[in-house]
Formats: C-alpha cells, structure tokens, sequence
C-alpha cells in the first residue's frame, strides 16, 4: 500500500540549556547524569531528519534556565492559523509559556490564551476530524471545552492511567487521518473502548516500546520518526506500509522525552490535508 507523505511545517527548540534538575515525572532523576553536549547532537539527527523529508522546520530561541523548553510540543497547540497558548501545572516550567507565546503572535497566528491547565499538543492531538485530549497528570479536563471552542473540531477526552505515561503524546501517535497507534494500557477502561470504537484498526504498541518511549513519534502520513530502540513498535508499522525513520534520544528521554515532545506542528490553514 502506497501512503501519501504530507509536507510539515515544524518547530523546534535547541536543547543548549537542556539538564535535569528536578523531577516532575517519573523518567526525571536529578541525581543521574546528564550529557547536554550529546543531547544537541541526538537533537540536531532529529532536525536533520525532518530536514531530509522535506519538512520545514522552524526554531525558537532557548532560554536560560529553562532546562525543558527544548519539548516544543508542550509549547502550545495550533491548527487552522490558530495558536492556544499553554498553562503549564509545574512552576518549573511555567517561563516557557510566555517566551512560546510571543514566539506565535511574531509568527502572525491568531492567539487564544488557555483559561485552565493545558500542556499543548503533548497533550492535545489532532486525529482526522477530532482532537485527542488527554487529562489525567497534566493537561485540566477543564481545558477540553476550551480547545472545541478556539478549534471547532469534536474534543473527545482520553483519560490517562498511568503517571510514566503523563502526556497522552507518550502514550499515542496520530500515523494518519485515519489510524493511530497507542498502547491500552495507558488509559483508563473508558478510553480503551473509545479507541477502539474511533480507530479500529489501531496499532498496538507493547510495554516494552512504550517504555522507550516509542510512540512519542512523528508521522507525516508515510513516514514514522520514532525512538530507534522501538523495535517491535516501528516493524508493526512496517507492516503496515509506513516507512520508519529510527532516531536516538536517549539523552532527551531521562527527561521523559522524545521525538515528538521534541517537535511542535505549525498547522497554516485547513489542518491535515
């Protein structure tokens, strides 16, 4: 089966200040060491990556200080030419939501700003003609009706179960408009069965993956930018006919992160098409 790839436009944000000095999920341990040289390096394989696709990929200025403001996607939620900004639950991170808000007002999008919790497209994923939101450690359930007001898209509300899975972007990624891939063991009973109502022919990812972080990954409708050490995950998708790209952000990930956090989606009028 020939899949369509869909040119991207990106953002992203160099991890020059990239460091682990506090733990606000479970893949963070301070007293673990850190190489921030190496995590640019890993950082620089991923842009150049999307680069080699033929993706645009656009970078915000890091800050000092601001050891995570390198997870892009927590930085906000766009679609259709429209920017909500965040509010993020942890006052370690609360200064990247300003420094990514005027990011999007300078780059001209129509700004929203959030009235409740919202941690961005970690947490808010648009699938075909529905945005995924999830709640659960992050992201208020108070914020979903927000979201279907700013975007006018049908919220459906994914609850997460499990705290190494804390943004629903660590627990599903959207392969295409019409497929996802996600592992069930993240959501709550109510949430499984949504899935598999929306998306019947999901993929499902193991433990093993997921705990490589292994769908917090990039698709462009054709090819998947996933964890290298996401075996299993990227040979499924294979079958599936995707072609897999696999990245090490092995550094990126003792702060619970990967490609995706890594990576924000400028959607520049209609979304997805």
């Amino acid at each position: 089966m020939t899949m369509d790839a869909t040119s991207q436009r990106l953002l992203m944000c160099r991890p020059t200040y990239f460091a682990v000095d506090y733990a606000i999920n479970p893949w963070m341990d301070p007293s673990a060491p850190v190489d921030t040289a190496l995590a640019v390096r890993q950082w620089e394989q991923l842009r150049q990556t999307y680069r080699d696709l033929g993706h645009t990929v656009e970078e915000i200025t890091p800050v000092p200080g601001l050891p995570d403001m390198v997870f892009a996607a927590n930085g906000g939620t766009v679609i259709d030419g429209k920017a909500m900004a965040v509010q993020f639950r942890d006052p370690q991170r609360a200064d990247e939501a300003p420094a990514y808000r005027a990011w999007f007002e300078d780059a001209g999008f129509e700004m929203y700003d959030p009235k409740h919790v919202n941690e961005g497209e970690g947490d808010v994923l648009l699938a075909g003609d529905y945005l995924l939101a999830g709640t659960g450690f992050r992201t208020a359930h108070s914020s979903h009706a927000q979201l279907q007001e700013v975007f006018g898209y049908p919220v459906i509300t994914m609850q997460l179960v499990d705290p190494r899975f804390y943004h629903l972007d660590t627990a599903l990624t959207v392969l295409d408009e019409r497929t996802v891939a996600y592992l069930p063991e993240a959501f709550s009973l109510g949430s499984q069965a949504v899935l598999r109502r929306l998306f019947p022919d999901a993929v499902h990812a193991t433990m093993a993956d997921a705990e490589v972080l292994g769908l917090n990954a990039v698709s462009d409708g054709r090819h998947v930018v996933l964890p290298a050490q996401a075996t299993d995950l990227a040979a499924k998708l294979r079958d599936r006919g995707y072609e897999t790209i696999g990245v090490d952000l092995s550094e990126l990930r003792k702060a619970g992160g990967g490609p995706k956090c890594c990576t924000l989606r400028l959607r520049q009028g209609k979304a997805s098409k």
